[in-house]
C-alpha cells in the first residue's frame, strides 16, 4: 500500500518524514536507501518515522541515507517538534528517541528550540575504541596541514569529532571526511565537523555526516562544535553557528544541557509506493 510522507528540511538538511499513527512502518536497509536516493527515490539526508508513544507526544526513529538507523538527529528533531506542536496547538512537544527524551518548544514563527540534553564527554560515551582525552585528541586521524591542531570529541546521542581550522572553505572535506568517519578509533563511525572560530560567539561550521556525507546543516554537529570549542575556551558557552544552509543558535547552559534553536520548513507532501 502507498504511505503518505512529508518532505521537510532544517537549513537544507532534508528529511522524508513518515507518521505511523495507524499502521507500523519498519523499513529495511534497502528500502531506506531507495527512499533516500536522489535520482530514483524521493531523496533525503535522513528518513524519519514518527510513532505513537504512551509517555510522550511521539516516539521518533532516524535512518541515515545509507540505511543505518541512528540514535539522534538535531535538525530532524526540530522538524518533528514543529509538526507535533502544529498538530496539538501547544508550544511544547516531548519526543522519545534512542538518544533519550527531548523537549521541543516554539521559539517564533517556524522557529523551534530543542533541549538536546547533556553532551557525552567521556571517551566511552563517544564512544572511542580506547582511552583518549576528548578535549584534545592526542592522535593523528588524517595528515593534512589544516588539521594539525588536535580535534575534540563530543557525543550528542551520536558520535562527533570536531577539527578547528583557520579557513573551513579551503579544507578538502569530501576527501578527509570519509577517511576520518571510518577511522578505527570510532567503532560506531563518527560525524566529522570542521569548525572555524569567527568570533567568541560565532563559528563557521561544515559537517561530514556519517552515512550521509557533506550536508547543508547538522544540528547535533552544531551542538558538538559549540561544546568542543567552549571546552577549549575558543568561544563562550553560546554562539551562532554558520552552516551552509543557514544559522543555528546553540547554548550550553550552566546546568549542562545543550539548547539548539533554528527554523523548520515543509517542502512538499507525497506518497511512498
Amino acid at each position: 500500500m502507498s504511505r503518505p510522507f512529508l518532505k521537510m528540511n532544517g537549513l537544507g538538511n532534508d528529511f522524508v518524514v513518515v507518521e505511523t499513527r495507524t499502521a507500523p512502518f519498519a523499513p529495511t536497509t534497502v528500502e531506506v536507501r531507495a527512499i533516500a536516493n536522489r535520482e530514483t527515490g524521493v531523496g533525503c539526508d535522513q528518513l524519519i518515522v514518527v510513532e505513537p508513544s504512551d509517555t510522550a507526544d511521539a516516539h521518533v526513529r532516524f535512518w541515515n541515507a545509507d540505511g543505518e538507523e541512528v540514535s539522534a538527529c538535531g535538525n530532524g528533531t526540530r522538524c518533528v517538534g514543529w509538526l507535533l506542536m502544529q498538530a496539538s496547538g501547544k508550544d511544547e512537544a516531548v519526543i522519545e528517541t534512542k538518544a533519550g527524551r527531548l523537549v521541543a518548544t516554539r521559539a517564533g514563527e517556524r522557529l523551534v528550540s530543542v533541549d538536546m540534553g547533556l553532551p557525552g564527554l567521556e571517551w566511552r560515551e563517544i564512544p572511542l575504541a580506547s582511552e583518549h582525552d576528548t578535549v584534545s585528541l592526542g592522535t593523528v586521524l588524517y595528515d593534512h596541514a589544516d588539521l594539525m591542531a588536535p580535534p575534540g570529541c563530543v557525543s550528542m546521542g551520536n558520535p562527533h569529532v570536531v577539527f578547528f581550522v583557520p579557513d573551513v572553505e579551503s579544507v578538502p572535506i569530501a576527501r578527509i571526511g570519509p577517511v576520518v568517519e571510518h577511522h578505527p578509533l570510532f567503532p560506531q563511525q563518527v560525524n566529522v565537523g570542521f569548525a572555524q572560530i569567527v568570533a567568541a560567539d560565532r563559528i563557521r561550521l561544515r559537517v561530514w555526516e556519517r552515512g550521509a556525507g557533506l550536508t547543508r546543516a547538522c544540528g547535533t554537529g552544531a551542538c558538538a562544535a559549540l561544546v568542543a570549542a567552549a571546552r577549549r575556551e575558543l568561544t563562550g558557552r553560546h554562539a551562532t553557528l554558520e552552516l551552509d544552509g543557514g544559522e543555528l543558535f546553540i547554548e550550553w547552559r550552566k546546568d549542562g544541557h545543550v539548547i539548539m534553536t533554528g527554523p523548520a520548513a515543509v517542502d512538499f507532501m507525497g506518497e511512498l509506493p
